[in-house]
């Protein structure tokens, strides 16, 4: 499976709760932070609700 790189763009500050919780699941702390995770539908949900928050690292 293809793995995806994610990285925190913005703040969280002022975000939703569901949206701070979702960055906690995807494993991201702060600003500038990269995670990767595997290519699966689930965390593809979980970036399209945060996207105005994050970017997909290539």
């Amino acid at each position: 499976m293809a793995k995806i790189k994610i990285k925190q763009v913005k703040s969280r500050i002022g975000a939703p709760k569901t949206q701070c919780l979702t960055l906690d699941a995807l494993g991201l702390k702060k600003l500038n932070h990269v995670v990767e995770h595997e290519d699966t539908p689930s965390i593809r949900g979980m970036v399209q609700k945060v996207h105005h928050l994050v970017t997909i690292v290539e």
